[in-house]
């Protein structure tokens, strides 16, 4: 019997290695496919991509810019995903302000600063106790650097562009958990409750000590969550 498909989304700047942990702990039940968000400079194209290398019917793990392109997989082809899980996310398109800060970092990626970028975000990405932990901050500036300058920019477009999914999450109808780290320093409780109150019967978990990467800052609780979640799918 075929092990069911799941699609893993990345978030931006990150590689497939964010996803290592869950790798380990769930192919030998999974088959796990893992998107390419490195060529378009839309969400739409993303998504579109995503489909098109996805098996017909798969469970869907999103992370961050993940989860932009999961909210438009669900505009363009609801019936395809057995389940979802929105990791880090939200759902709001940006604002000016948030307009301006990106557009800050593609002036400063297009000026040859793109090292400069990484080193920024990097504090707004993981716990603040973590700051120091060096294994994983080599991971994460790994990452980066494979993900590189222009991949950088292009996903900076694609999310300046992104639609704002609010209206389209009531008609999501696929079984969806919702994780956020407690202390991510990005997504905000507001965000979790507009997608948890608009999502029909989601369901949402925390966890504690955890930025925005829960994936590699608590990889053990979030391979528990993800297991259990994807078993009681089948």
């Amino acid at each position: 019997m075929p092990r069911p498909a799941v699609v893993f989304a990345s978030g931006q700047l990150l590689t497939i290695d964010c996803w290592a942990p869950q790798a380990v702990a769930l192919s030998d039940d999974y088959d796990l496919r893992f998107a390419d968000h490195t060529r378009d400079e839309t969400v739409s194209g993303m998504a579109t991509r995503l489909l098109a290398e996805a098996p017909d019917r798969f469970h869907l793990v999103a992370h961050a810019l993940g989860g932009f392109t999961a909210f438009e997989v669900m505009r363009q082809a609801p019936q395809r995903v057995i389940s979802l899980v929105l990791i880090a996310t939200l759902a709001p398109n940006d604002g000016p302000a948030q307009t301006e800060r990106r557009q800050g970092y593609i002036r400063l990626v297009e000026d040859g600063r793109f090292a400069e970028v990484v080193e920024e975000r990097i504090p707004i990405l993981v716990h603040p106790a973590r700051r120091e932990d060096a294994p994983l901050l080599t991971v994460v500036r790994r990452m980066a650097a494979d993900t590189g300058a222009e991949t950088f920019l292009r996903q900076q477009r694609a999310i300046m562009t992104r639609p704002d999914s609010r209206p389209s999450l009531g008609a999501i109808r696929a079984p969806t958990l919702v994780i956020r780290g407690a202390e991510d320093g990005i997504t905000t409780g507001a965000h979790v409750n507009e997608i948890v109150g608009g999502i029909p019967y989601a369901r949402f978990e925390e966890i504690p000590d955890c930025g925005h990467l829960p994936t590699l800052e608590k990889p053990q609780t979030t391979n528990r969550l993800l297991a259990a979640w994807l078993a009681q799918q089948a």
